[in-house]
């Protein structure tokens, strides 16, 4: 009889640990490795975080292509639009002080949080609340992540709940032909 007490503790205790999801987040040297589908193509993607005291860059590499994305201190905090740039017309790229790259500005994601929807891009995203639909894994861990649709089209995202850096972990039914999802994240 102790033993099969035993047994269900360990069982369950078990059944706690990898029934967790867990929060993304972004430090110095993080790894974001994404699929893209682009106009019918597939390629890989990595974003490798590096941070600096005014700025968060992001050193891409997809196909060849390497570059540095660099987004703003205002844009973090306060952006409204996300940046679709590929990397192809510079080595370095300097976001405009209201575009994000991969993720949502702090203050989006407040409104999230607090009214059900933001706006980005002059479009409105709302919360979709049934939690069930569609869970978003990376690495086989259960992220835990917002669902949200865009008003004016079917574009879903999932952002990552995490305050600091609300990433967008996937991205569905972009009517640009762009969309991601993020498979792996590494921190060196």
């Amino acid at each position: 009889m102790k033993n099969t007490i035993i047994t269900i503790f360990f069982c369950s205790l078990f059944q706690l640990a990898t029934g967790q999801s867990y929060i993304p987040t972004i430090k110095n040297n993080t790894a974001l490795n994404y699929v893209c589908k682009l106009h019918g193509q597939t390629r890989t993607l990595t974003l490798t975080a590096k941070m600096t005291t005014d700025n968060l860059v992001l050193d891409l590499d997809t196909k060849g292509v390497k570059s540095s994305i660099v987004i703003m201190p205002e844009a973090l905090k306060n952006g409204n639009a996300l940046s679709f740039n590929q990397g192809e017309t510079s080595d370095v790229i300097v976001l405009k002080p209201t575009e994000t790259f991969f993720m949502i500005s702090q203050s989006a994601y407040k409104d999230l949080l607090k009214n059900n929807k933001f706006v980005y891009n002059n479009t409105t995203y709302v919360l979709d609340k049934n939690v069930d639909k569609n869970p978003v894994a990376i690495d086989g861990k259960s992220v835990e992540a917002l669902h949200v649709v865009a008003q004016i089209d079917e574009t879903e995202m999932w952002i990552v709940k995490n305050p600091d850096y609300p990433l967008i972990c996937k991205m569905t039914k972009n009517p640009l032909g762009i969309n991601f999802t993020l498979v792996k994240i590494e921190d060196k």
